[in-house]
């Protein structure tokens, strides 16, 4: 018996997926989840899990970051990305970073049975003419990403603060905790992301197109 598990922040849209799904794999366990947070909660606490259908842009998840770690602490399970944000550009970059598939939320429910058929297969699914559209992602966008995984959820939330401008002191009163406790995590952004200074971490965050 499959397990899916359905991330995205909607749960009326989770219902409506679920529904669709519902007719055409009988069998399946639907799993839920609506952060990365919960996501990563919900992989952990089930095994054999057999697809995971994510949404870019739940909490925490911030376009790239969510589908980068999920497959960094869960390689082995394949992921079908389903985003509202359909450009040849983020579809792209999905691929290039870990995805075994992509699908508009628009996609009718015959074809994104189609794709999970055909990832549960091993392979790779992208609308058609999509993958002859897809852009070359440069060598330095892959290299911050495969650095920027290695981050966990505190200490991207620490990046993202620090992309914004904030000073340790003002991002310790907004996380709740000490000012040493954010100077641990910069060090530690700065050792994963091989970087000496802010103004590199923001030009890190830009080319992926963090929010």
């Amino acid at each position: 018996m499959h397990k899916f598990l359905i991330a995205d922040d909607h749960p009326l849209f989770r219902d409506a997926l679920k529904g669709a799904l519902s007719s055409c794999f009988p069998d399946v366990t639907f799993l839920e989840s609506d952060s990365l947070i919960s996501t990563i909660e919900v992989l952990r606490k089930n095994r054999k899990i057999s697809i995971i259908i994510l949404d870019l842009n739940m909490p925490g998840c911030d376009n790239f970051y969510g589908l980068l770690r999920v497959k960094e602490v869960f390689p082995m399970i394949p992921i079908l990305v389903l985003s509202a944000s359909d450009s040849v550009e983020t579809i792209s970059q999905v691929m290039a970073f870990g995805a075994d598939g992509f699908i508009p939320k628009t996609t009718a429910t015959p074809m994104i049975k189609d794709a999970i058929l055909a990832i549960l297969k091993g392979e790779k699914w992208l609308p058609l003419g999509m993958q002859t559209a897809l852009l070359e992602i440069d060598s330095e966008a892959k290299d911050i990403a495969v650095k920027l995984k290695e981050l966990t959820p505190k200490q991207f939330q620490v990046l993202k603060l620090l992309k914004d401008g904030l000073m340790n002191k003002q991002i310790a009163d907004k996380l709740n905790v000490t000012e040493a406790t954010i100077k641990a995590h910069i060090g530690v952004i700065f050792k994963k992301l091989e970087v000496k200074t802010r103004t590199q971490i923001v030009l890190a965050v830009e080319k992926l197109q963090l929010d």
